[in-house]
This record gives structure tokens, sequence and C-alpha cells, in this order.
């Protein structure tokens, strides 16, 4: 094959278009994730895609964070399997994403106390006007349950997932 010519700028931009496509289109795909699993005892967020995390991010959870969410106002994450069901760019803490919970089991489980099971349960990211406070959130948690990241985080997490995306949260 013969060298391309300096005057033929077309086809030398069709060759790396072609070439490199395939490459964008991957790499697009592997920034969405397919599921997302939380580890309460490492205080880390997983973006899964093909059951292999592909970011980790440090979290603040909720101040009583050992053990599953058992009723309104304990401040414990919950435990289990949900659905990411919701975004809220106009949330109290940023941007946030809904979780699921409660679920019939969580309900059950609740009533079964005598109590409310809570709810409002989000990955979010700072409190809307806490100066600075992201250098140090993951070092106490802070949260009423919820999972939290930074803003420039949850940027990140926020474009790639989905609603409908699966979350499970382990102890």
């Amino acid at each position: 094959m013969t060298a391309l010519r300096d005057d033929c700028p077309m086809i030398k931009k069709i060759i790396i278009l072609i070439v490199l496509l395939p490459c964008l289109a991957i790499a697009g795909d592997l920034s969405k994730a397919d599921s997302v699993l939380v580890k309460k005892h490492e205080k880390r967020l997983y973006l899964m895609k093909n059951k292999k995390p592909f970011k980790i991010y440090r979290i603040a959870l909720g101040a009583n964070s050992k053990g599953p969410k058992r009723r309104s106002g304990d401040e414990r994450t919950p435990e289990g399997t949900y659905i990411l069901d919701y975004k809220n760019s106009d949330s109290d803490f940023y941007k946030a994403i809904h979780i699921s919970y409660p679920n019939d089991q969580d309900i059950k489980r609740a009533k079964e106390m005598g109590a409310a099971p809570g709810g409002d349960i989000m990955i979010h990211g700072q409190k809307n006007g806490a100066k600075n406070f992201s250098r140090i959130h993951r070092y106490v948690n802070w949260t009423d349950g919820c999972i939290a990241v930074t803003n420039t985080e949850m940027d990140e997490i926020w474009a790639s997932v989905d609603v409908g995306t699966p979350i499970t949260i382990e102890p």
C-alpha cells in the first residue's frame, strides 16, 4: 500500500475514524454501570460492569452504620438489593439518586417492631452550602442513612448510572 499523500487530509480523517470508532464505542459503554455495589464495612461504593468494578469511591454512611436500617430515624444505611429509581438534581445535597428502600421485607420487619421503616435513602453529594466539607466528610459517618460522596464524585456517578440500575448494599 502506498503512503497517503499530504494532500488527502479527508481520507486520513476517515481512516482514523474507522479505526477509532470501535474503541470509542467500547470506552463509552464501559462508563455506564450495570449495577452498583456498596460494602458498608469497607466504606466503598463500586460501579460495576459485567460483575467487575470499574470505579471505586470512598463513602460516608449513616451515623449509626452497624447493621441494616430497621426503622425511621435510626440513622442506619439499609442492607439488601434495591433499585436506583430516580434522580434529583434539585436536592438539598447537591445531586441525589434515590434508592428504592423500603422494599416489602423492610416494611414487614418495621411493622413487626411497631415502627415505620423510614425512607428517602439516597446516594448524594455534599449538603448545599457546606464549604470545604468534602475534604473530611468520609472520615465521619454523618448521614441519616444515605450514602454520601463528594460533589465531583457525584457528577461521575450521576453520569455513569441510569435510572433502573440495581444497587446491592452489603454489611
